[in-house]
């Protein structure tokens, strides 16, 4: 989802609960509740639920902690090697595109203590005219692969032109896909786990929460115990620092979406001098705590629905009522009425429609106005037919799922991230309650869930290293940030804190649905951007699209 920053432990709704998760790995776009709530880890901001939040969220503000401090200019001499090592090219199995390892250090603060791999794709410029170098891609998340991306849509769907003179580059981040991915339940457990009651109405099912919890969390720090500790994004951004070094690049290009864009920041912030042309689509603000995050991701989602419900009573298949104020209601009375008797979806697993996955699916749905009538179609079989199929088809793919019952490691690793990144949201079952009044004052459909969902990462294995700061990156060249008026992942508001926090950024705000901007079908975003990559430049200060 959600998105991480753009989410928590369960992806951008993550089982973390702490970030956005971009959910682009196709044309459509690609970072949160159950684990899909965990993506709603992934934050959204609350000021578009109305109100404003209550006293124990209006911590977080883009002047709190202090701001990122750039590492020393040069190569500390233990990190040599790793900057001096050549990378071997082979085919991948996808035509067009070559792949490779790049070796990283484990823990950058003891280069000599061990290391990781972390797989690299690209597909060399096609020309004509003159080549710019690497372009580095990243979808968000934290867990979406990469290399994924790139060979799914960035290396094929992106602009002609913009392909024709850069590189196309992407690199897993630790602990993700194809980098020696973290792991933490099979696929029979992840069934389980996703159809856990993340709604607990008593004390019986929210220790049965808890224990799921605690199982996800178990299951992680058994299989990598030593990678947990070092799947930061300030680790993950030196990384992207060696791959421009060994690639030939004084500077990084670079686009990130969703959690892609925290990403690129703190890139910006450690090496404001090798900044080349970034572009920060769907942008966080990595002022905030976990629980700011988590309660203004919920009111990001809000505000998709209501855009999502003032269409929806436009059509005349909308299952949830004739007018935009009944949508919201409608629809969670059908969540209770699944919260006692889930209803059937020919699975061959046996899975039926229950809240958990039902609320997957609709949140699934949020992340692009394209999927609206899917949704209403899927909607319209379930509460008119009994018929789960189509919200579990919708979950499934939020979650990663295939037919076969197989997982990616989009969940696990979303929730690796997160929970290192930044202290849990709620340490207590106690706690969320506390909070639940400000999360349903931000959304009164999804709040009880996405308060729920961050409860995650107070059961992780490992501490976390990092805290809530500003990313200033002074001295860096201009860097675009993207932020869409109604983006359910990525609030508004969170672009805006991330551009007045960057010292040379430019704002671009698309006025519009879904999560993201670039390749979405917005003509002046589309243009704005292939002008900046290809010529470097940046659109005029706070252009509107």
């Amino acid at each position: 989802m959600h998105t991480r920053r753009s989410s928590p432990v369960s992806p951008d709704p993550s089982p973390s609960g702490q970030g956005p998760r971009n959910r682009r790995s196709t044309p459509r776009r690609a970072g949160t509740f159950g684990t899909l709530i965990a993506v709603a880890a992934l934050l959204v901001s609350a000021c578009s639920s109305g109100g404003a939040p209550d006293a124990t969220m209006r911590t977080g503000s883009p002047a709190a902690g202090a701001a990122l401090a750039a590492l020393p200019r040069s190569t500390p001499a233990a990190l040599t090697p790793y900057y001096a090592q050549k990378l071997t090219w082979h085919s991948c199995g996808v035509p067009g595109f070559q792949c490779t390892t790049l070796k990283v250090p484990l823990d950058y603060a003891k280069p000599g203590g061990g290391e990781t791999r972390l797989a690299v794709a690209r597909k060399k410029a096609t020309g004509p005219g003159k080549r710019l170098g690497s372009l580095l891609v990243n979808p968000g998340g934290p867990g979406g692969s990469a290399i994924g991306y790139l060979q799914q849509y960035a290396g094929i769907g992106y602009p002609m032109e913009v392909r024709a003179q850069y590189d196309m580059v992407a690199v897993d981040p630790r602990g993700v896909a194809s980098s020696e991915p973290v792991e933490c339940l099979d696929g029979r457990e992840m069934d389980a786990y996703t159809q856990t009651d993340f709604t607990p109405d008593d004390a019986k099912e929210t220790g049965r929460l808890v224990s799921a919890y605690k199982k996800f969390a178990e299951g992680c720090g058994a299989d990598a115990p030593g990678l947990l500790r070092h799947v930061s994004t300030a680790e993950a951004a030196r990384d992207m620092d060696l791959l421009r070094s060994v690639l030939g690049d004084e500077k990084l290009s670079y686009v990130g979406a969703s959690y892609g864009t925290f990403l690129g920041a703190t890139y910006a912030g450690l090496f404001p001098d090798r900044v080349g042309r970034l572009v920060l689509d769907g942008g966080m603000d990595p002022s905030l705590p976990a629980r700011r995050m988590n309660l203004d991701q919920t009111a990001g989602f809000e505000t998709a629905f209501q855009a999502f419900a003032r269409d929806c009573v436009r059509q005349r298949d909308c299952p949830l009522g004739t007018k935009a104020n009944e949508v919201g209601k409608n629809l969670k009375a059908f969540f209770e009425k699944l919260d006692a008797r889930p209803i059937p979806t020919g699975d061959a697993a046996g899975r039926e429609l229950g809240e958990s996955l039902a609320t997957t699916g609709v949140i699934a749905a949020m992340y692009d106005e394209g999927a609206w009538s899917t949704l209403r179609d899927a909607l319209s079989a379930a509460m008119r037919e009994n018929d789960g199929a189509g919200l579990l088809v919708l979950s499934d793919s939020y979650y990663e799922r295939d037919s076969d019952g197989r997982y990616t490691n989009l969940m696990f690793a979303n929730a690796a991230v997160n929970c290192v990144d930044l202290p849990a949201a709620f340490s207590t079952p106690e706690e969320v309650r506390a909070a639940l009044p400000a999360f349903e004052k931000a959304s009164p459909v999804f709040g009880k869930g996405l308060a729920w969902a961050t409860l995650n990462c107070a059961y992780w294995p490992v501490a976390p290293t990092g805290e809530p700061h500003r990313i200033e990156a002074r001295g860096a060249a201009p860097i675009v940030v993207v932020g869409t008026t109604r983006d359910p992942a990525t609030p508004y508001r969170w672009a805006k804190a991330l551009s007045r926090q960057l010292s040379s950024s430019r704002l671009l705000t698309y006025d519009g649905d879904g999560h993201t901007a670039y390749g979405r079908g917005s003509t002046c975003i589309d243009r704005t951007i292939n002008t900046y990559l290809l010529r470097g430049t940046p659109p005029a200060r706070d252009k509107r699209c």
